[in-house]
C-alpha cells in the first residue's frame, strides 16, 4: 500500500520536512537533481547534448542543479531560464549561481539546434492556472523538438491535483517525481503526458496530521496481504450466503458473470434471483448456484422478500433492466435494507433505477440504507445519480464522488480508466491497475461479483470495494498478457482474478 498526493499535500510534506525536521531545502534540491540524473543514466539516455528549460520556482532550481551535474560530467548543457530572473526563489538563485560559477551559461531564449535530451524544469507541482502566452509557446516548441523528453517532478502544464491539462503541457517520455506519485500524473489526461514514471526517495517526510489531499493505492503484493484466509475448519456457510438479483429476460450473461466472479473470489453459497427466461442456461452453465426465478406475471417483489431474509450479502442490478418489475424489485430491496441493514452492491440498472426515482423517495431510501450500500457507477451512471452532465462529472469526478459518499454514507467505486473508491471519513482509494483491453461487455458485472465475494469473506465495504477494484484491474492486466489487447473477454478476468494470489489473514488498512 502506498500514497498518491496532490500538489498541496506534497507542498505540505515539503514544508514539514524543511521547517519541522530542519532539512535544508537546498539539500532536497541536490538529492532531486542526483536522482533525476541517476534515472536518466539508468535508462541509458544519450546525455551528450542536453537542453534544460528552467522556471523561476524551485522546479527551476532542480533544473539548474541537474545542469551543473551534467556539466561536471563533461556533457554539453544548454540552460534556458524561461521565468523572470527577478522572481526566482532564493534556492533557484543559489543553484543558478553555482551552475554559472562552474562554467555554465544561462540563456533567455532556446537556441536553434538538435538535442539528445530535453529536460522540463519549468513549473513543477505548484501550477494552478492555465499556461498561455510566452510559456505556452515554449512548451509547444519543446514538444516539437527531437530528443528524449524528461520532466522533473511533473510535466509542466499538468495539474498535480486533477491531471487536467492547463492549456498546454510538456509531453514527456519519462518523469522523475520525488517522494510520492502525484495525482495529476496518475489521472487522465495527465497520465498520458507523464510517460514512464520513476518515484525517487529524496528524504521527504509525510506528516499525516498536516498533509492535504492524498489517496491510498494498492500494489499487486497487497492482494496477498489483505485478502482473507480460509479457515481449515470452515464450511460453505462460513463464507456468506449471497443473493444476486441480476438478469432480466435475455440477460443471463450478467447473472452468470457476476455470480461466477463471486464464487471465484471465495463466496460460499450464491443464489441468483432472476427472470424465468434465464433459468435453464444458468443451471447448465453454473450448477454451483441456486437459481430462483420470477416471471412478469408473478409478484417478483413478494417472492423476493423471502430471499432477502435468507441472504447475508446482496448484489443488485447487473442486467435487470428498467422495467416496472425491475423498479419494484429495486424498491423492495432498498426498503428492506432500510429496516434490516445488510451489505449490498448496486451496479448498472440498479443505479439507473435509483437515479430515476422521485427525489423524496430516493432521499428516503438512501438515507435509510446508505450505510450498507456500495455503488459501482461508470461516469455516465454517476452523472445520472448526481443529476449532472457527463462533462461536469468527468471534470470533477473525484470531488463529486467524495461529496456523495459523505452525504449518504455510501461507498462509491466511481469507475473510469483510474477508478476511485470513496467512503465517508476515509482517504479515497485510487486504482493503478487495469487497461483498455477490459473495455468489454460484462467487465462491470465481474467487478460487482468480485466485490460481493469479498464482502462475503468478511471485509468491510470500503476495503472490499478497494481490493475488489485492485484485483479486477490486475486480473485484466494478466488477461491482456495472455490474450492480447483486443482479445480479452469478461470471463477471462474472472479466471485470472482467481489465480492472482494466495490468501492471508485480514487485518484491515482503514485510514481515517
Amino acid at each position: 500500500m502506498k500514497y498518491i498526493l496532490d500538489g498541496k499535500a506534497m507542498k505540505d510534506a515539503d514544508r514539514y520536512t524543511i521547517e519541522e525536521t530542519g532539512m535544508p531545502s537546498l539539500v532536497l534540491m541536490e538529492r532531486a537533481a542526483l536522482k533525476t540524473l541517476e534515472v536518466m543514466e539508468q535508462e541509458k539516455l544519450d546525455l551528450s547534448n542536453v537542453l534544460i528549460v528552467c522556471g523561476s520556482g524551485n522546479n527551476g532550481g532542480d533544473g539548474f542543479a541537474v545542469a551543473r551535474l551534467l556539466l561536471q560530467r563533461g556533457k554539453t548543457v544548454t540552460v534556458v531560464l524561461a521565468g523572470n530572473p527577478d522572481h526566482c526563489t532564493e534556492e533557484t538563485k543559489t543553484q543558478r549561481k553555482i551552475f554559472e560559477n562552474c562554467g555554465g551559461i544561462t540563456m533567455r531564449e532556446i537556441p536553434k539546434g538538435d538535442y539528445t535530451a530535453i529536460v522540463d524544469a519549468l513549473f513543477g507541482i505548484g501550477l494552478s492556472r492555465e499556461v498561455s502566452g510566452h510559456y505556452a509557446q515554449i512548451l509547444k516548441k519543446l514538444n516539437s523538438m527531437s530528443g528524449k523528453k524528461v520532466a522533473v517532478d511533473i510535466p509542466s502544464g499538468v495539474s498535480a491535483a486533477s491531471g487536467e491539462i492547463l492549456g498546454t503541457a510538456f509531453r514527456a517520455d519519462m518523469t522523475v517525481t520525488f517522494a510520492y506519485q502525484k495525482a495529476g500524473m496518475v489521472l487522465y489526461p495527465g497520465a498520458s503526458f507523464a510517460g514512464k514514471v520513476f518515484v525517487a526517495d529524496i528524504g521527504i517526510y509525510l506528516n499525516e496530521q498536516v498533509c492535504g489531499q492524498r489517496y491510498v493505492t494498492y500494489e499487486k503484493e497487497d492482494i496477498e496481504r489483505f485478502r482473507p484466509k480460509r479457515k481449515p475448519d470452515s464450511n460453505k456457510g462460513t463464507y456468506g450466503k449471497i443473493l444476486m438479483i441480476t438478469g432480466s429476460s435475455g440477460m443471463s450473461g450478467a447473472s452468470y458473470l457476476s455470480a461466477k466472479a463471486a464464487y471465484r473470489t471465495g463466496a460460499g453459497l450464491v443464489q441468483i434471483f432472476t427472470s424465468e427466461a434465464n433459468r435453464i442456461i444458468l443451471q447448465s452453465t453454473l450448477p454451483e448456484a441456486i437459481v430462483s426465478v420470477y416471471t412478469d406475471e408473478t409478484d417478483a417483489a413478494l417472492l423476493l422478500k423471502e430471499k432477502l431474509e435468507w441472504a447475508d450479502i446482496i448484489c443488485l442490478g447487473c442486467g435487470i433492466g428498467t422495467s416496472e418489475t425491475a423498479r419494484k424489485i429495486t424498491d423492495t430491496v432498498l426498503g428492506y435494507l432500510s429496516e434490516q441493514p445488510k451489505n449490498c452492491v448496486v451496479d448498472a440498472d440498479g443505479l439507473n433505477l435509483i437515479a430515476s426515482m422521485e427525489e423524496e423517495k430516493k432521499e428516503r431510501y438512501l438515507r435509510g440504507s446508505g450505510k450498507c450500500l456500495i455503488f459501482t457507477p461508470h461516469v455516465k451512471e454517476l452523472s445520472r445519480l448526481l443529476s449532472k452532465t457527463v462533462e461536469e462529472t468527468k471534470k470533477n469526478r473525484i470531488s463529486l464522488a467524495q461529496q456523495y459518499s459523505e452525504n449518504y454514507n455510501i461507498v462509491l467505486a466511481a469507475k473510469d480508466a483510474r477508478t476511485v473508491v470513496t467512503g465517508k471519513g476515509l482517504f479515497p482509494y485510487l486504482n493503478m491497475s487495469g487497461n483498455a483491453a477490459m473495455a468489454k461487455a460484462g467487465s462491470g458485472d465481474v467487478l460487482a461479483g468480485i466485490i460481493t465475494g469479498l464482502l462475503a469473506l468478511g471485509m468491510d465495504r470500503y476495503e472490499a470495494a478497494s481490493l475488489g477494484v485492485c484485483i479486477h484491474g490486475f486480473a485484466g492486466d494478466a488477461a491482456r498478457e495472455t490474450y492480447g489487447e483486443h482479445g480479452v473477454m469478461a470471463e477471462d478476468i474472472i479466471e485470472m482474478a482467481a489465480s492472482l494470489s494466495g490468501e492471508v489473514n485480514w487485518k484491515g488498512t482503514k485510514q481515517r
